[in-house]
């Protein structure tokens, strides 16, 4: 019977599956494998789960390798380094598709949340200090009718764009690397400073890591709107975040929802500390149906790979 790592608990359901096949060992821990640990699993396991924070870098593809396969657990695998794998024999994986929708909702929760300072309303009335309505208490951004700039135009930027455009009557603009058609009213600008300075909110969608490393920066946040919301959905790493604080300190931009960040779990305390700010703990995918399903693709990716076969989800 193969061996089988499971990086994080998954849901009851993936966890049965997995254990009616192979030989299973699951880690009880919210922290991802160092690039030691990452170098042993690749050692020392037939196929590898692994999620966000498996440090799957160049130098644990080193050693001795029995590995063939690592089914990533997300659609994001920036924690893999691809290449290196595919040099020692070791197949590559992810969750795409499964996540659109579940991501997209975040997306319009942190719009809605930040537009209409939801949060600090709820901390309001948590902390007893909600002293009645008037007509100008805890004014926010309506969010119908404005301009929506979507970075990245892929599966998850266009379920944003729809939700945006059929339910909030948005114009919606999209910044893409290559030229890209989209069956929804929506139009492509030529440069992210186009993008950036042009949309009442801006949604990241783009993949983390390579390129897009850093690419919403100072530059790029200075040519925000001074009454602009930035709402990042991709990974923390393709935001400057030192840039963002010092931004929205500065009153550059009105405000950040943020369900991602570089460091996960850190988040800078200067960020914790902005009432401007909504942040979420990765919610992005946190619904049982949909880790179930995401659980559900990465077995079978490492099934087919079993088996002889193509993985469906091949990176």
């Amino acid at each position: 019977m193969r061996k089988l790592l499971i990086t994080r608990v998954l849901p009851d359901a993936n966890l049965a599956a997995a254990r009616a096949r192979y030989d299973v060992t699951v880690r009880d821990t919210a922290e991802g494998l160092t690039v030691e640990e990452a170098k042993a699993a690749l050692r020392d396991y037939d196929a590898i789960l692994p999620t966000l924070g498996d440090q799957f870098v160049k130098d644990a593809f080193t050693g001795q390798i029995r590995c063939g396969v690592l089914a990533n657990f997300g659609v994001g695998y920036n924690h893999i380094d691809v290449q290196a794998a595919e040099k020692v024999g070791v197949s590559v994986s992810n969750t795409p598709d499964v996540v659109t929708d579940a991501t997209a909702d975040i997306g319009m929760t942190l719009i809605l949340s930040t537009c209409r300072r939801a949060g600090e309303g709820e901390r309001l009335v948590r902390a007893d200090q909600w002293h009645g309505w008037g007509p100008t208490h805890m004014l926010g951004t309506h969010v119908t009718g404005k301009t929506v700039g979507i970075v990245g135009m892929g599966r998850i930027g266009q379920a944003v764009a729809r939700r945006c455009h059929y339910g909030f009557e948005m114009p919606v603009l999209f910044y893409n690397r290559s030229r890209k058609s989209v069956d929804l009213p929506a139009r492509q600008v030529e440069s992210l400073a186009d993008l950036m300075s042009q949309s009442d909110i801006v949604v990241v969608t783009v993949p983390g890591g390579g390129a897009n490393t850093g690419m919403i920066d100072a530059t790029a946040l200075a040519a925000m709107k001074p009454s602009g919301i930035f709402v990042n959905i991709a990974r923390g790493d393709v935001v400057d975040e030192d840039a963002l604080i010092a931004a929205l300190q500065a009153g550059q931009i009105a405000g950040a929802g943020l369900d991602v960040f570089v460091k996960e779990p850190f988040v800078p305390k200067a960020l914790r500390e902005m009432e401007n700010v909504v942040l979420l703990p990765h919610l992005g995918t946190a619904a049982l149906e949909v880790r179930a399903a995401m659980g559900q693709m990465a077995l079978d990716n490492i099934i087919a790979w079993d088996e002889g076969r193509p993985l469906p989800q091949a990176v």
